[in-house]
């Protein structure tokens, strides 16, 4: 207790330090007063989003990434997931299209040039999803204004939230602590929480199983969250010795360095994907109501087995293929390479290629199958009795992004106190964050 307040006393010294965290919860706040503004127009005694819904359907994800601004039709209730499909766009078009590829090695001028049309990207995606969301989910008698200037007017207005949010996101990634826009879809499922908590008590103790299961399900929503940091954290070190080299009157080089390999080098991607290709089936039963394939109503039904059955093949299919994209073992042997770097007993070259591959291919199997568990670890909580609301957070894209911002806030305030010669935050060992570096190595092919 007194390391944890010393630890806090220090963080508040670092005025630096002191300012970006008061600023982060600043704009944050701002984001959480944004969420239950209502759009213009709209009579929230007569909304119906959500209702006649059991907690079930996949909008209810959706709402939860939201912040519940979603239900709640408000302002920012597309929030930045239309920035994130944008993203990922132009991700995939800087692999197959050689403009874009060249962009991404030109240094800060490409960045600069990826950022401006994904911002535009995001634009022309948020007003797509802006004109389904108010003509789906809004019912006629919530409109006090007559469409079509209804549907126009909420549009622009729901577009201009989405690009305010996306601006936050921005301003807390320069001027405050973690990354904006990850801190911004934490803050919306944490708001979340007490909601699912409150839910899941009252059932409980209303008569379902009683305080020792609502115990029960804490501590094994504890153990889940443990066995995700373990995921999330577990990498494989491979040891690459350096040359050594004489330099002037010095003698540089003769260490030995690691390339650490995340198991799950691909984060929370392949579930985003995924979840992706799993709205396609309510999209279709939503413009088309008159389709009656059962197929298409389990797959819109996140606990259903023939969902979760698609759902962990589509992320372990994903997670090879974004691993496959963000590590490149033939860019790692080359850089080693250059450095004077090799891994003891293989040949530099070619040998250490198929090595570093083969690592790769042994490691990401289990990271696959751990991240398609966590990822269905709330349908299977909703089948042994836990209220759907509270169900959420045994896993999935929630717990991923929970734990994996997190550690990497905590990462960046721990640089902070360490840089001024400050205890970490740990009495033993550091705070590692999914972009955790290792000195000596190219971190950029990992």
């Amino acid at each position: 207790m007194n390391k944890l307040i010393t630890t806090l006393t220090n963080i508040w010294k670092i005025e630096e330090l002191r300012k970006r965290i008061l600023y982060t919860f600043l704009l944050l706040f701002i984001y959480r007063v944004g969420c239950h503004v209502v759009l213009p127009g709209v009579n929230p005694a007569q909304l119906m989003i959500g209702s006649g819904r059991d907690g079930t359907d996949i909008l209810d994800i959706i709402n939860m990434f939201a912040g519940g601004a979603f239900s709640s039709a408000a302002i920012f209730a597309l929030g930045v997931m239309p920035y994130i499909s944008a993203s990922i766009v132009v991700q995939l078009l800087g692999i197959a299209v050689p403009s874009f590829q060249k962009m991404q090695k030109e240094g800060e001028s490409g960045r600069k040039k990826l950022t401006q049309i994904t911002r535009y990207l995001t634009v022309a995606i948020t007003v797509v999803q802006a004109i389904a969301y108010v003509r789906t989910q809004i019912t006629p008698e919530a409109k006090l204004i007559a469409d079509p200037m209804f549907t126009i007017l909420a549009a622009i207005v729901l577009t201009a939230g989405t690009l305010f949010v996306m601006w936050l996101g921005e301003r807390i990634t320069d001027k405050g602590i973690g990354n904006g826009i990850s801190l911004i879809i934490m803050s919306g499922i944490i708001a979340q929480l007490p909601a699912g908590i409150s839910a899941e008590t009252v059932s409980r103790m209303g008569g379902q199983g009683g305080p020792i299961a609502l115990l029960v399900e804490f501590l094994a929503l504890l153990f889940v969250v443990i066995f995700t940091i373990l995921v999330v954290q577990g990498v494989r070190k491979i040891p690459v010795q350096y040359a050594k080299k004489i330099v002037g009157n010095k003698q540089v080089g003769g260490v030995r360095q690691y390339i650490p390999l995340k198991v799950n080098a691909a984060g929370v991607m392949p579930i985003i994907f995924a979840q992706a290709i799993m709205f396609l089936p309510m999209s279709l039963i939503q413009f088309f109501p008159d389709i009656q394939s059962e197929f298409l109503r389990s797959l819109s039904n996140y606990t259903s087995f023939t969902y979760n059955m698609v759902f962990a093949i589509l992320i372990i299919a994903f997670t090879f293929f974004y691993t496959a994209i963000m590590v490149n073992p033939q860019q790692m042997s080359e850089d080693m390479k250059k450095n004077g770097g090799f891994i003891p007993g293989i040949k530099p070259g070619h040998d250490t290629n198929l090595f570093i591959d083969n690592v790769i291919s042994h490691i990401t199997f289990p990271g696959a199958v751990f991240v398609a568990i966590i990822a269905i670890l709330p349908a299977i909580a909703a089948l042994f009795g836990v209220n759907n609301q509270f169900a959420h957070f045994f896993g999935g894209t929630s717990l991923l992004i929970l734990v994996g911002v997190v550690l990497d806030t905590l990462q960046q305030i721990e640089s902070h106190l360490l840089m001024r010669h400050y205890d970490g935050l740990m009495k033993t060992g550091r705070v590692k964050g999914r972009s955790a570096a290792v000195e000596g190595v190219d971190q950029s092919a990992i």
